[in-house]
């Protein structure tokens, strides 16, 4: 089951809005058809949306070479992808990378860019194996983990993140138990990274958000991991909605809270040299339940889709180049 594949001249992604009950792939065709998908959540996690927006950059690349000014709707069409989800780093990043290769003969951009985008997958495949060995040193044999959103394979198109790290512990040292948020208002955990561990073989159930304090409390959580859309230079972490209110449990209830992503989620303006904006998304997500209206006909609702957690509440962060520890200069 891949995420994010490139055949035939066209991106085809999975659609995670259908899991876990149906596997359907979507099959895009143009550069405005790929940033729909991604704004829309077809494909999710930074890695993944990395990904996503470098083949899309190849539909871009060949759009722009019918075009009486090929440069100029290259650059439009980079600036439209980049755009479509804002707080994620990846998506810029891989967006900019594949712009920085494209040059000479714009007959060769397409090859160029798709070149760069298999290139990265690659890449991005050994990565997210040195960080789940990397992780091993966060765990012990027999913990009860939590963890939030979706980090597996569904959210990188490799192996996943803080995911492929729980995996490798478990096969590796045993695990007694992970409990999957449930991440609303999409159900992430419940939808997408239950499914994986199920699939993985990994012993787990799923909570409410609101049930961790509880959990912790119980003496039922051992270690909270999660993955990050975006990590600052002094450690400061960007990631689903959630995050934030779980390392402040994890730091009263004296749990260590760590974070898996690779260093293409590191932005090492952030905070000095740039403010992160913070993505809002339609109410109706919170409002609605399977389109059906939960909330009174008169009510509006607040829906970021991030929230920061500051650094100092982040006990590890790992990434493929190793595992770090506070004070972090990134």
């Amino acid at each position: 089951m891949q995420a994010v594949e490139f055949r035939d001249g066209r991106l085809i992604l999975l659609d995670q809005r259908e899991l876990p009950h149906v596997e359907r792939y979507l099959e895009i065709e143009s550069a405005a058809a790929a940033c729909d998908a991604i704004r829309d959540m077809v494909v999710r996690g930074a890695p993944a949306i990395g990904l996503a927006a470098a083949f899309a950059m190849v539909l871009a690349a060949r759009e722009a070479q019918s075009n009486a000014e090929p440069e100029g709707m290259l650059r439009a069409r980079a600036e439209m992808i980049a755009g479509a989800r804002p707080t994620a780093v990846n998506l810029r990043r891989e967006v900019d990378a594949v712009l920085a290769v494209l040059k000479g003969p714009k007959e060769e951009w397409p090859e160029k860019a798709l070149s760069y985008a298999e290139a990265m997958r690659r890449r991005q495949n050994q990565e997210d194996e040195l960080m789940a060995k990397n992780a091993l040193g966060l765990f012990r044999p027999g913990m009860r983990v939590l963890t939030h959103c979706n980090t597996g394979a569904l959210a990188t198109g490799g192996l996943g993140t803080a995911f492929a790290a729980i995996v490798e512990a478990h096969r590796t040292l045993g695990l007694t138990e992970v409990l999957a948020d449930e991440t609303r208002p999409r159900l992430q955990g419940a939808r997408l990274t239950a499914f994986e561990l199920g699939r993985a073989g990994v012993p787990h159930r799923v909570i409410v958000d609101g049930a961790a304090a509880h959990f912790m409390g119980s003496g039922m959580v051992d270690l909270v991991i999660v993955g990050a859309d975006r990590i600052g230079s002094d450690g400061r972490v960007a990631n689903k909605i959630g995050t934030y209110g779980l390392a402040v449990l994890a730091r009263h209830h004296g749990i260590p809270f760590a974070v898996v992503a690779p260093r293409s989620s590191c932005d090492p303006l952030w905070p000095d040299a740039r403010e992160v904006e913070i993505e809002q998304r339609d109410p109706r997500e919170v409002l609605e339940f399977q389109g059906q209206r939960v909330a009174n006909a008169g009510s509006d609702a607040y829906n970021p889709a991030f929230d920061v957690t500051p650094g100092e509440l982040v006990a590890a962060i790992v990434r493929e180049d190793g595992l770090f520890r506070p004070p972090y200069a990134f």
